[in-house]
């Protein structure tokens, strides 16, 4: 079963049902969970080799971002694909992939 499909049954099956502006929040919430996991485990960038983000933490921010797409019924794997595409065209027109 996919992940997106996994987050819509959940929702529904737990009554998790809830504004888009929430969960676009909510997933600022989890991806600042995420900088905070790493500004910690990092002294805030000065032991890089200590790095550590908690793979929870990284799929609370998926389900977020799932849940998101549900609000909004985007196909995850489609917008995952446009995505890609974009970033290689770039890289073939500019040998870049970012959008400067």
């Amino acid at each position: 079963m996919e992940a997106q499909q996994k987050v819509r049954q959940f929702i529904e099956e737990h009554d998790m049902e809830a504004k888009p502006e929430f969960r676009i929040m909510d997933l600022m919430a989890e991806v600042g969970e995420i900088a905070g996991d790493a500004a910690k485990s990092t002294d805030y960038g000065l032991k890089k080799d200590n790095l550590n983000v908690k793979s929870d933490e990284v799929g609370d921010a998926l389900f977020s971002l799932l849940s998101i797409c549900e609000e909004f019924d985007i196909d995850a794997d489609e917008a995952l694909e446009e995505s890609l595409q974009k970033y290689k065209d770039r890289i073939e027109e500019k040998g870049d992939p970012g959008s400067r």
